[in-house]
């Protein structure tokens, strides 16, 4: 039995990104892999159709998170002030890192399934001249959350802060409108929207924003990776199979229609789950408008807990993602991303009609 990854990475992949993984052994230093990563790098440009002038795509091996922390410790400079918008556990997350560099940094919180309050936002821009940066998460999957980006980046403009935006759950399949947002960076990696294997990750650089930057890192250095790579080179060693994967996994992106087909692939695949859940009597955490097409939270019956639920799905073929915090005995996560197929869907459909229809 085909087992089916529903959590938010890695994911389920395809066979053609699974033959990636076994071909030859290749030496980071030899021609071949500068060939390699030069046509990743442009292949993730093509992604959001962007200009190789203007953004470096800065591939690093590590998971989503040294992505967004290289990002963070480069781009804030000496003398800045981060603004982190905090409405789950990845927003948090960014402070924490800040936080840990010694970065000047101030937050706007709020209650994990709350919509970003621009006014609060606002006032935090308005009160502290010093803020330099504003970061936030796109895609929040503690809930699932896509959060609006069109407002900030206005305000971000209005106020001459630049933005740094953690689309490690978001890029690929979610819009990114790098000529409307005030962009100094976008950190992702291979392994969710992609489709890729973990181990590698990115980060949308802004050259000009790099130009003015502050390393704090030694390996996490993005203008040290992009030093090397626009020459065809690296700082570090590279873990050479995942890049296999990526590059295969970017061109099968593009063979899908890219960025708005795989929306529209996750969507569909989303809306029969998520209307079957709701026939079942089990309540999503947010709207569907509020909610990203990647994942959708939903909320566990009384009948049943987490662990009966993961577990009876899971002897059933699919692995599904438990809350954080404060949610964690009280939802259940299911993400769209991966090689998932109709037939699987409709397997699906029958594992949480079995589940849970008896609970009714």
């Amino acid at each position: 039995m085909k087992m089916i990854l529903l959590n938010p990475g890695p994911v389920t992949l395809s066979d053609r990104v699974r033959r990636a993984l076994q071909r030859d052994d290749l030496c980071h230093r030899e021609e071949e892999f500068a060939t390699l990563q030069n046509h990743i790098r442009a292949k993730l440009l093509d992604v959001y159709q962007l200009d190789d002038a203007v953004w470096a795509a800065t591939l690093m091996t590590g998971s989503g998170t040294a992505a967004v922390e290289a990002m963070i410790s480069t781009l804030v400079p000496q003398g800045g002030k981060l603004l982190v918008i905090e409405n789950g556990v990845y927003g948090e997350r960014i402070t924490r890192i800040a936080t840990r560099y010694g970065i000047a940094t101030c937050t706007v919180q709020h209650d994990w399934e709350a919509a970003i309050d621009i006014s609060a936002v606002t006032n935090a821009l308005v009160s502290d001249p010093a803020i330099s940066h504003v970061a936030v998460v796109h895609h929040e999957t503690t809930t699932g959350r896509l959060n609006d980006l069109t407002a900030l980046g206005e305000l971000c403009i209005k106020h001459d802060v630049s933005l740094l935006l953690d689309a490690v759950s978001s890029f690929g399949a979610e819009g990114i409108d790098f000529a409307a947002l005030p962009l100094a960076a976008c950190a992702a990696t291979a392994n969710k929207c992609l489709h890729g294997v973990p181990g590698t990750c990115f980060v949308m650089v802004n050259r000009v924003a790099l130009a003015g930057a502050h390393a704090r890192n030694l390996y996490l250095d993005l203008g040290a990776y992009v030093a090397a790579q626009d020459k065809s080179s690296t700082p570090f060693t590279q873990s050479v199979q995942t890049f296999y994967a990526l590059d295969e996994a970017l061109d099968e992106l593009a063979d899908d229609g890219g960025v708005v087909g795989r929306r529209e692939t996750y969507r569909s695949r989303m809306a029969r789950i998520r209307q079957l859940l709701i026939g079942l009597n089990v309540e999503p955490l947010l709207s569907e408008t509020e909610t990203s097409c990647v994942l959708h939270a939903f909320k566990i019956p009384k009948k049943t807990n987490y662990a009966q639920l993961h577990d009876e799905l899971k002897s059933q073929g699919f692995i599904i993602y438990a809350g954080q915090g404060p949610y964690a005995e009280d939802i259940f996560r299911i993400s769209m991303m991966g090689a998932i197929g109709t037939a699987d869907i409709s397997r699906l459909e029958t594992a949480l009609n079995t589940t849970l229809g008896q609970l009714n």
